[in-house]
């Protein structure tokens, strides 16, 4: 008999600015916190899931540096951004199956040196390009805000969405993010502040794009069962979906009007028996606010075409209809990939968010986004057990 899956600890290290350690030194930490936090021992943990973010300086070996014996599941995973769901729908997988009774999944990266501008970080300064792959470079597509510029330009030409409402996505984000101590960016920013920053690849702003953050976030994944008598009130695994688009780059293509969230979630609302009109909190991969619109849009929280209008109506910041992104998101809060919007996630299911704390928490849906739209992976997590 299959056994569900819930997540028991979340571990989390010092987020932001933080110098002088490696990525493999983060994921330590993370890991034996999330233990910490579930009332294990690293001992107790049999499966290791590792992601090892954009500086690729971490894999299997992080077995030995936590000093763990005789796993049952071991493996790396580059999903992106979209890797830490992935990860807790493999991680869920391997424990319904019986293959691990107690599975960690840890992010950790350092992509900040100190000394460079951030977005040197992601850059990807050095990679050797050649052929058609070089095309785009040469056409000024060096980065993933010029490339996710093309999307929200394509977006805005055929929907009318305006930099303003863009803007009041990171407004929302920011309001948020005030409420949360471990915010990296706390102070408020008006409509008028998003307007007049920089800008970085028209249409982004600087206030459209996310912080970028060095540090460790993992989770530790149980059967439902052994979760309730653990430390923590267990956040249950109701559903789950993934979604590849492979967009091709030709003028018929839906790049930058469609991304993989019109898949993976009703694949993940299916899944978990439930109706879109039933989420209380959507936790949003938002690498910029444009990811934030057309991810909300594909999920069908609004009409294709409506995010901006959607956005602009105040539906997603404190005391809105629609709570999203609830800890200020990577636009605010930290950026670690898909394990920032999961580690909200579950400290709202939990009810331990303080300030911003959201009443009703029964569902809450996480997305993720990996590349430039290219992977995709959704969770709909509850506190309660699933019965349906």
């Amino acid at each position: 008999m299959e056994r569900a899956a819930a997540i028991a600890g979340l571990g989390m290290t010092e987020l932001g600015k933080v110098y002088g350690r490696t990525p493999a030194e983060f994921a330590l930490e993370a890991v034996s916190r999330a233990a910490a936090d579930a009332g294990l021992a690293l001992g107790d943990i049999d499966g290791l899931l590792v992601n090892p973010g954009v500086g690729n300086d971490i894999d299997l070996r992080l077995q030995s540096t936590l000093q763990m014996r005789d796993l049952r599941l071991l493996s790396t995973l580059q999903g992106f951004g979209s890797s830490a769901g992935q990860m807790v729908q493999y991680a869920a997988l391997a424990i319904g199956a019986g293959m691990a009774d107690v599975v960690a999944c840890v992010y950790a990266d350092a992509p900040l040196k100190q000394g460079a501008g951030a977005g040197s970080a992601y850059s990807g300064a050095g990679r050797a390009l050649r052929g058609l792959d070089a095309l785009p470079a040469a056409a000024g597509l060096k980065s993933a805000p010029a490339r996710y510029a093309v999307a929200a330009r394509r977006h805005m030409e055929k929907y009318g969405t305006t930099s303003e409402q863009l803007g009041a996505i990171a407004v929302a984000a920011r309001q948020w993010a005030a409420m949360n101590p471990l915010a990296q960016m706390r102070d408020p920013i008006t409509l008028e502040d998003h307007q007049n920053s920089r800008l970085i690849a028209d249409p982004l702003r600087l206030l459209d794009c996310c912080l970028v953050s060095n540090g460790a976030i993992a989770v530790i994944v149980t059967g439902a069962e052994r979760a309730a008598g653990l430390a923590q009130p267990p956040v249950h695994v109701w559903g789950w979906g993934q979604a590849h688009p492979g967009y091709a780059n030709h003028r018929g293509s839906d790049f930058g009007l469609v991304s993989g969230a019109a898949r993976s979630g009703p694949d993940a609302l299916k899944m978990a028996g439930v109706g879109l009109d039933e989420i209380d909190i959507r936790e949003i991969y938002d690498c910029f606010t444009y990811t934030t619109l057309i991810t909300l849009e594909d999920y069908g929280f609004c009409a294709k075409g409506e995010g901006g209008e959607f956005a602009a109506s105040g539906a997603l910041a404190p005391g809105g209809s629609h709570p999203t992104n609830t800890g200020g998101g990577e636009l605010s809060s930290y950026y670690m990939w898909g394990m920032t919007p999961l580690s909200e996630a579950v400290i709202q299911a939990r009810g331990q968010a303080g300030e911003r704390q959201v009443a009703k928490h029964d569902l809450v849906m996480v997305s993720g986004n990996g590349g430039v739209l290219d992977f995709h992976s959704t969770l709909i997590l509850s506190p309660h057990p699933k019965t349906r």
